[in-house]
C-alpha cells in the first residue's frame, strides 16, 4: 500500500512539473538562432517534422502555400527537421539549402531535432505524455491555439493545405478575433 501511494505522488509530481503549453518550449532556428514558442503567444501554430528524402517531403509545397495563406491572418508554420525516420540531410545547413532551393521555403524552420524516445526534444515530450501524440513517421502535424494548447495531431497522409487541416485552422483564427 505504501509503495502505492508514494507511486501515485511521484506521478502527480511529474505531471504537475511538465509544462502545460506549448509557449514554455524554445528551439534553435536552422539558422542557429535561438527562439522560444512564446515568441508566438495570440498565434495558432501548425508544427510539423519534417525530412528531405522522404515521399511526402512534397509536403513542403503545401506547407509554405499554408503559411502563405494564413500568415496575414496570424498562423505561424514551424518546420521540424528529423531523421528520426533517417530521411533527412545530414546537416542544418544542407536542409536549408535542399528547402531554399527545391521549395523556396520561407516559413520558420528550427534545426535537426529528434521528435521521438528518450532524445526527443521537450516539446515532443510534452506532446507524447501530455497529449498520446508522437510522429509515427515524416510530416506528423500538430495544431498548437492560441494560447499553447494542443488542438489535434495529424497523420502524414492529411495533407496540409487539405479540408481538414484548414478548417481547424480556420476556426481557431475566427475565435481570436
Amino acid at each position: 500500500m505504501r509503495f502505492v501511494i508514494i507511486f501515485v505522488i511521484s506521478v502527480f509530481a511529474t505531471l504537475a512539473a511538465q509544462p502545460s503549453q506549448a509557449q514554455s518550449f524554445e528551439f534553435t532556428s536552422i539558422e542557429g538562432e535561438k527562439f522560444d514558442l512564446s515568441d508566438f503567444r495570440g498565434r495558432p501554430i501548425l508544427i510539423a517534422n519534417t525530412a528531405s528524402r522522404c515521399g511526402f517531403t512534397k509536403q513542403y509545397n503545401d506547407l509554405q502555400n499554408l503559411y502563405e495563406t494564413y500568415d496575414d491572418q496570424g498562423l505561424v508554420v514551424l518546420a521540424i527537421p528529423s531523421n528520426d525516420f533517417k530521411q533527412e540531410l545530414s546537416t542544418n545547413q544542407a536542409v536549408q539549402d535542399f528547402c531554399e532551393v527545391n521549395f523556396g521555403l520561407t516559413l520558420p524552420m528550427t534545426e535537426i531535432v529528434s521528435v521521438r524516445g528518450d532524445d526527443a526534444h521537450p516539446l515532443y515530450k510534452w506532446l507524447a505524455t501530455a497529449h498520446g501524440f508522437q510522429p509515427k513517421w515524416n510530416f506528423y502535424k500538430a495544431l498548437i491555439d492560441q494560447n499553447g494548447n494542443f488542438v489535434r495531431g495529424y497523420s502524414s497522409m492529411t495533407n496540409p493545405m487539405g479540408r481538414k487541416i484548414r478548417s481547424d485552422i480556420e476556426t481557431l483564427l475566427s475565435s481570436a478575433m
